[in-house]
């Protein structure tokens, strides 16, 4: 068994080296350049730019974000009664100001 899995891994590695004669850089076509497997940063920058989050608006939170404003409300006795009669965005806004996200 332990032959077969040498003879296996040999196979494997012969396999490889056959394949990058094969592509060596003098028959690649010069589509990638000569980067290979790292970019410059500012290239890197622009393919992996992340979405940024959308300015606060109060239809659009989670119910994550809706969550720990109810927690934040409910430590004020006005703002908790408040949220049961107006709603969570309304109460928090009155009480606390601006939704921080």
């Amino acid at each position: 068994m332990k032959t077969f899995t040498i003879l296996i891994l040999c196979a494997f590695a012969y396999v490889c080296l056959c394949e990058g004669a094969v592509d060596s850089p003098a028959t690649k076509s010069d589509s990638h350049g000569d980067q290979g497997v790292f970019v410059k940063k500012d290239l890197a920058s622009i393919i992996m730019r992340q979405k940024r989050a959308a300015p606060a608006d109060p239809t659009n939170l989670s119910v994550a974000q809706l969550e720990s404003l109810r927690e934040v409300c409910e430590a004020d006795l006005g703002c908790e009664h408040m949220m049961d009669v107006s709603g969570i965005i309304a109460a928090y806004t009155a009480y606390y100001g601006p939704i921080p996200y």
